[in-house]
């Protein structure tokens, strides 16, 4: 089983950029498809960012496209978030996933069987 932590986090000013870093340790392996998703409070967990088991393909939720860019350093067992042009709308806790197995990347919440315990990022205006 993986464990994961993120980190990276905190208060930027909107148009700034911040990275997450999402550790994977444990059974770690190229099996796992890895995504990121957020929850600002009061609303549900939305899909952000997803890659598959060798880095090469992804997918983005709409409303990031064009500014967050997810990858993996599967060497390290590393997933990484760089999140560019913030927006006030982008403050959320944002949590690291991982789904073992499957043939696809899967962008419901629903698909990933571990979770990360969120970092916090609030983007003020």
């Amino acid at each position: 089983q993986v464990q994961l932590v993120e980190s990276g986090g905190g208060l930027v000013q909107a148009g700034g950029s911040l990275r997450l870093s999402c550790a994977a340790s444990g059974r770690t392996s190229t099996t796992y498809y890895m995504a990121w998703f957020r929850q600002a409070p009061g609303k549900e967990r939305e899909f952000v960012a997803a890659v598959g088991r060798l880095g090469i393909t992804t997918t983005y939720g709409d409303s990031v496209k064009g500014r967050f860019t997810i990858s993996r350093d599967n060497a390290n067992n590393m997933v990484y978030l760089q999140m560019n042009s913030l927006k006030p709308e982008d403050t959320a806790v944002y949590y690291c996933a991982a789904r073992s197995g499957g043939l696809t990347i899967y962008t419901t919440a629903s698909n990933y069987g571990t979770w990360g315990q969120g970092t916090q990022v609030t983007v003020s205006s």
